[in-house]
């Protein structure tokens, strides 16, 4: 059937051709710039509210989950270099229905997840100016569902990131990689300060909503998987790796290293970060706050600190953005070479930039980050995500069966098992988070159908043709 006739990868032409720039620091960097960011810096103060100082155990569920996902990747990403991450694995094994799904989750994925970071970003740098006596009004600090009218600096950061990206893949590689030894410097720093004040009365009740997810007032989902849930926010960014498949200098083996790499070392960062913070502070303290390691700091009595903390933030935290603005430019371009979108949209630059679709994809995410609030965004980026991590582990159990010999410069050590569990976890994170959001989630792919039958379907049909 033509819905799920699949894609041959192969050399793309002229006017389409991304410039080879990126070795594996670069995408390391790439990888820990995603994923140390906003989950750790802000999410963890929504994540403690919701499951107590079991937001450990929060972050060690939704780590694994991520970790047996992130082993499924890098055998798709080098077996199938090229970009489009969970898209084009998914065009190219199980058919262009899914594959378009998978996009079109991707789209929702990679666009909040830049909102996201960038309200994040916005609290840590309000606070920053703060603490040097620059007030933000707060009409033009928060979005209408904070009370305010639009959340400028979110706007603002998003806006200067793009235009780094629009320079230059290698630039914005360098960049990101100064960026991203600040902001492992910052964290040191933090569990330098605040691990002393360690204290195991904080950790007591350790689960005051229980190890399940129980819903509590307006739909949320509280207890440590309902945590893990929204805390799964933290750990994905290696995804962001795969769609640079087409610059990597020798993709089969720079990205696996990557992939694996970027989440060994993250999770290791995470846990002590996260045992510091409930261990220095109780969790009713900074569940609520928008810059939850600024403000156990001042609680600790060390605001100056707090302040330096809260600027290494406001200036590191651009890392994700970089990164996930960079996948979405990367799936979107896919997306527009297989007919999808307008053709125009996939050229690139003489530098070998996509510089119209980055443009397009920033005005998009300004908008979103402009006027929604953190933690319904996030909650529906993780929904998007879920989505591309259980079609990526499911290529990799289809090409087990279907294609058994073929060439896999890595391999998914135990795939019979850890593909599998990935796609169960995934699948149960879901069902954990809130019910608005899976509805949203479902809403959201109910219309992408209806685009892709009205429209995309017969697009892609002329660009086979």
């Amino acid at each position: 059937m033509s819905l799920f006739r699949r894609k041959t990868i192969g050399a793309q032409p002229p006017g389409q051709q991304l410039a080879r720039t990126l070795g594996w620091p670069h995408l390391v960097a790439l990888g820990v710039g995603a994923i140390v960011g906003t989950g750790i810096l802000t999410l963890i103060g929504v994540g403690a509210e919701r499951a107590g100082p079991a937001v450990i155990v929060s972050f060690v569920v939704a780590g694994a989950i991520c970790a047996c996902a992130a082993l499924c990747y890098a055998e798709m990403a080098t077996m199938i270099p090229a970009s489009g991450s969970a898209y084009t694995y998914s065009y190219a094994v199980l058919g262009e229905v899914i594959a378009w799904v998978v996009g079109w989750s991707l789209i929702l994925e990679y666009s909040l997840v830049v909102s996201t970071v960038a309200v994040g970003w916005s609290g840590y740098a309000v606070g920053f100016l703060k603490g040097l006596g620059v007030t933000v009004p707060a009409a033009f600090a928060n979005g209408p569902g904070l009370g305010g009218v639009v959340n400028l600096p979110a706007v603002a950061i998003i806006g200067v990131v793009a235009g780094l990206l629009m320079l230059g893949t290698r630039e914005s590689a360098r960049i990101n990689t100064a960026l991203v030894v600040l902001k492992i410097v910052t964290l040191a720093l933090f569990v330098g300060v605040a691990l002393p004040h360690f204290d195991v009365a904080n950790l007591h009740p350790f689960t005051p909503y229980g190890y399940g997810s129980p819903t509590g007032e307006g739909g949320v989902k509280y207890g440590v998987m309902g945590a893990a849930a929204i805390i799964f926010f933290a750990f994905y960014g290696f995804d962001a790796i795969s769609t640079a498949a087409e610059e990597a200098k020798n993709p089969e083996r720079d990205l696996a290293i990557g992939i694996v790499g970027s989440m060994v070392a993250c999770t290791a960062i995470y846990m002590i970060v996260a045992a510091t913070a409930v261990g220095a502070v109780s969790y009713t303290q900074f569940g609520k706050s928008a810059e939850p390691l600024a403000l156990i700091l001042r609680e600790l009595n060390q605001p100056k600190v707090a302040t330096i903390v809260a600027a290494a933030a406001a200036v590191a935290l651009p890392t994700v953005l970089l990164a996930f603005l960079y996948g979405q430019s990367r799936i979107f371009l896919v997306m527009a070479r297989d007919g999808f979108l307008p053709p125009s949209l996939a050229r690139v630059s003489a530098r070998g930039t996509p510089v119209r679709i980055t443009a397009m994809t920033a005005i998009f995410v300004a908008i979103i980050a402009g006027l929604a609030p953190l933690d319904v965004i996030a909650s529906l980026a993780n929904a998007g995500t879920l989505c591309a991590f259980v079609a990526v582990a499911a290529c990799v159990l289809v090409l087990r069966r279907r294609d058994p010999a073929a060439r896999r410069p890595f391999r998914t050590p135990l795939a019979w098992v850890v593909a599998p569990l990935a796609i169960l976890g995934c699948l149960y994170l879901f069902t954990s988070l809130q019910v608005v959001t899976q509805v949203a989630f479902v809403g959201w792919n109910a219309f992408g159908l209806l685009v892709y039958f009205l429209y995309a379907r017969g697009r892609a049909e002329i660009a086979r043709s």
